[in-house]
């Protein structure tokens, strides 16, 4: 190396740390808990938007039974099981806020403290 030429890191500049997101460090109870959280959240979503599927096409097959009686009690059928399908999804997590707020204990972003 000439005296004269500068190391690599003089020409490029300093390096910083990466970017530290705290949303998601283990410090501030994430790891494996919001992990597990943010699953049971995603199952809910993608329950519901099967859900309001099922109740589309439930629909579409009642007003495509034409009159027949047989068809007509099926589509019926299926209105009212998607209708309790999002009953229970929403009452899922209404339940877990309620649960959450009287007891103190945040169970859909839970915290664990520790070392």
């Amino acid at each position: 190396m000439k005296t004269n030429q500068k190391p690599l890191l003089a020409v490029i500049g300093p390096i910083a740390a990466p970017f530290s997101n705290s949303y998601f460090s283990t410090a501030n109870g994430g790891g494996l808990f919001l992990f597990i959280s943010n699953v049971f959240k995603l199952m809910g979503v993608i329950a519901g938007i099967y859900m309001i599927f099922q109740f589309i096409t439930a629909g579409y097959a009642y007003i495509s039974s034409a009159g027949d009686p047989k068809a007509a009690a099926i589509a019926w059928g299926q209105i009212w099981q998607s209708i309790l399908g999002m009953v229970i999804i929403a009452s899922a997590f209404v339940l877990a806020a309620v649960i959450g707020y009287f007891t103190g204990i945040n169970i859909l972003n839970p915290t664990v403290y520790g070392p």
